[in-house]
């Protein structure tokens, strides 16, 4: 069984873009639908649909988005807080993130948001992961 779901729907949105394909499956959880939920408010990926499997498994289906010369929106995903390193942060230190060009994940008790929507809303939380 796999530890961290995040980690590897990352992965396999990282890997895909860079083999440049149309579609990946994630495994389903509400953290990772909340992930990529706002990978796709913030345009990073096309969109995504919950597709019901056997044994009623769910997965995510997500079509990554590429740019007008094919290369793929997403520069850089990575994740930041860890099993073994919970990395928390306070309103204030969500204001900005590579001068506005990128986005955090943030993990809070109104959900998983933007960044951006953490600092209006007034709330920190977990960091989940960066994109940019």
């Amino acid at each position: 069984m796999m530890n961290d779901l995040i980690a590897d729907a990352l992965t396999r949105i990282r890997n895909a873009s860079m083999r440049k394909l149309d579609t990946t499956t994630l495994i389903h959880s509400n953290t990772v639908e909340g992930v990529v939920n706002v990978l796709q408010q913030k345009e990073y990926v096309e969109s995504f649909s919950i597709v019901e499997g056997e044994h009623n498994k769910k997965s995510i289906k997500v079509t990554l988005k590429y740019d007008d010369n094919e290369n793929s929106v997403i520069n850089e995903i990575k994740r930041l807080s860890k099993s073994g390193r919970r990395v928390y942060k306070n309103a204030s230190e969500l204001k900005n993130f590579k001068s506005g060009y990128g986005t955090i994940v943030v993990s809070t008790n109104k959900g998983i948001i933007s960044n951006d929507e953490a600092y209006k809303l007034n709330v920190g939380g977990e960091i989940l992961c960066s994109v940019w």
